[in-house]
């Protein structure tokens, strides 16, 4: 049996871009959001939520960084955790969503002690977090990049709320402005890694399934927030108080 050539580096890089298509852009939730279609209720629970993926990025790249022998790799990867977690002049972008929250209505404490966090957005990130642990860092790095599609939603929150949610406080914006600059670094650092490690075509399909993973978990978490936000099923609903 022949062995199947591997793909090209522009092969590889197209069909990484390809899978924007799964990206949760397209979930019916974010649908709704970019068209301005969700009550306020509806955004809260969304920004309430993303809370604790946000909350899990530095601790999910800091496993990353523990299993990466490479000092020069650790030397650019270490940014990610101090984009998130803030350094210096810099309050960081998780205090950055904390502002999203309270611009949406929420309190700090509402959104901090994450008691809004549903059980399926907390199973799919914690699933991130163990993957991240567990995996050759190579792969662990290469599933970060459905920031490769990130920039675009962000763009859209930028340009769509301010007139489909006029009630959100400016201020709440600055999460997506920080991102715009900051994803396209991370996203260019995790790309070379990428195409420099997986050679052969075993390997470059594995790199796509793991994409493949990263992205499903995203729209698992917008299911779940969907069930609960836009059907009025939250968990246990069903159940008698």
């Amino acid at each position: 049996m022949t062995e199947r050539q591997p793909l090209s580096r522009a092969d590889f890089e197209a069909q990484i871009r390809d899978m924007e298509r799964y990206y949760h852009i397209h979930h019916p939730y974010h649908v709704m959001m970019n068209n301005g279609e969700l009550t306020q209720k509806q955004i809260q629970g969304w920004v309430a939520n993303r809370f604790y993926y946000q909350v899990s990025i530095p601790i999910k790249d800091a496993n990353i960084m523990a299993n990466c022998p490479d000092q020069a790799t650790r030397s650019q990867w270490v940014q990610r955790i101090l984009d998130h977690d803030g350094h210096g002049d810099d309050p960081g972008g998780i205090e950055a969503w904390i502002q999203l929250g309270e611009a949406v209505g929420l309190t700090r404490d509402e959104v901090v002690s994450q008691e809004h966090v549903l059980p399926g957005v907390r199973f799919a990130v914690d699933a991130y977090i163990n993957f991240a642990r567990r995996a050759d860092w190579h792969e662990a790095a290469s599933s970060s990049l459905t920031e490769l599609f990130a920039p675009k939603i962000h763009q859209q929150r930028i340009d769509n709320w301010p007139e489909n949610y006029p009630w959100i406080d400016l201020q709440g914006y600055r999460y997506f402005k920080k991102r715009l600059t900051e994803a396209r670094r991370d996203v260019n650092h995790g790309l070379e890694i990428t195409l420099d490690w997986y050679k052969t075509r075993e390997q470059q399909e594995k790199m796509l399934k793991i994409l493949k993973f990263k992205l499903d978990l995203l729209w698992s978490m917008a299911d779940a927030m969907y069930m609960a936000y836009i059907l009025e099923c939250p968990p246990y609903f069903n159940l008698p108080d």
